[in-house]
């Protein structure tokens, strides 16, 4: 019984430390996690709030100007460029 009570105070102090390691490695993941969860929100709510308001600014100009497409895509490829050198989309 005593060489166990020798084994177990050698090896407690780096069982111990790994336990505390793995402990606090795995809140800093967690921490991490939500971190970047609620940065996607974030990120998803400010997109939805600039399309918003890309909207009805396109909306308004267009009401203004009497014109039926938006933003200055060109109907024909609907590339966006104002020169009309994009490539139309492929199925």
């Amino acid at each position: 019984m005593a060489s166990f009570w020798d084994y177990f105070s050698v090896l407690a102090p780096s069982v111990g430390l790994a336990l505390i390691f793995w402990l606090v490695m795995r809140s800093v993941f967690r921490v991490d996690t939500g971190e970047r969860q609620a940065k996607a929100e974030l990120e998803e709510r400010e997109a939805q709030e600039w399309a918003r308001q890309r909207a009805e600014q396109g909306s308004a100009a267009d009401l203004q100007n009497g014109s039926d497409h938006a933003d200055g895509v060109d109907q024909l490829d609907g590339s966006g460029r104002p020169d009309g050198r994009g490539q139309s989309p492929r199925d």
